[in-house]
């Protein structure tokens, strides 16, 4: 007999969301990469945040003001830019990179969130995570390749994407025993929207029709994600998830073919699996740490 929604266990609930959002956020990215063929990166960055925005202040007009309230400003518009400047890079990099390569390179984030972690927030990180830390930029440089005729600078744009995402994560981790979920949320999908209707004019191209649904509804699929993964995460661990975020990898590679009929390197291939695989050594050691401690 088939479960009822009722009756799935909590595990099973949250994995299923977080498999959903990874597929919304693959999808998001793929469909960014076809309009940035057709319009600069800061309009298509404009257009995810300008829709989700809308709908998240559409959802919290009753109590916007209490959601508003922060104890936190410079930190939250801080946070904000971190995010923004990781959205640009990464979709700014699609425009001149394969899908798999730009994920690929994505992956690194979790790795410098380790590392700002020892940094910034003063946490003890051991030999062995930083020895996973140094194999997964060895993953990277793979797919960089620099010196090679291959080369592009546009290749350190995911790299830089994962390093503001991190310093986002850092925030984010600080403010989160200090304000509500919903607050993060909503400012940093306004200060992203803000930023972005700020720079968007110098360089906008005028929507076209069949595109205009598009660019309406673009950023639904991120603000769904993210309603998604604070779903899953009330629901289990959220350090429960990482491994699982590694699939954005594998959906890369699927949509990069589909749409664009894009095959990876066997270097992209490689640098990928040795990125995720460092990954999961240091999720898996941070696990056993907490559980030790």
């Amino acid at each position: 007999m088939k479960k009822t929604l009722k009756e799935l266990s909590p595990t099973t609930k949250s994995v299923s969301l977080i498999l959903f959002t990874v597929f919304l956020f693959s999808l998001q990215d793929a469909i960014a990469k076809q309009l940035i063929n057709d319009y600069p990166p800061i309009q298509v960055v404009w257009a995810r945040y300008a829709s989700q925005s809308l709908v998240t202040i559409l959802l919290i007009l009753p109590f916007i003001r209490k959601v508003l309230t922060t104890r936190n400003i410079k930190l939250q518009l801080v946070r904000s830019t971190f995010l923004f400047s990781a959205t640009f890079c990464f979709f700014t990099s699609l425009k001149y990179l394969l899908l798999a390569e730009v994920n690929a390179i994505f992956q690194l984030a979790p790795l410098f969130v380790t590392a700002l972690s020892f940094f910034i927030l003063r946490e003890d990180v051991g030999a062995r995570r930083w020895a996973g830390i140094l194999f997964g930029i060895m993953g990277a440089l793979m797919i960089i390749r620099p010196g090679s005729p291959n080369f592009s600078f546009h290749m350190f744009l995911p790299a830089g994407a994962a390093l503001f995402y991190a310093s986002y994560l850092i925030c984010t981790k600080y403010l989160s025993s200090e304000e509500a979920a919903s607050t993060n949320f909503l400012y940093t999908s306004v200060v992203g929207a803000v930023i972005a209707s700020i720079l968007v004019p110098a360089s906008w191209v005028p929507v076209a029709l069949p595109d205009l649904l598009t660019f309406t509804t673009f950023g639904l699929m991120g603000a769904l994600g993210h309603f998604f993964i604070i779903v899953a995460f009330r629901i289990i661990d959220a350090s429960f998830f990482a491994p699982f975020t590694y699939l954005q990898l594998v959906f890369g590679c699927f949509w990069g073919y589909y749409f664009f009929y894009e095959i990876p390197s066997y270097l992209t291939v490689l640098g990928g699996v040795l990125i995720v695989t460092s990954g999961i050594y240091i999720w898996h050691r941070e696990r056993k740490r907490k559980l030790n401690s």
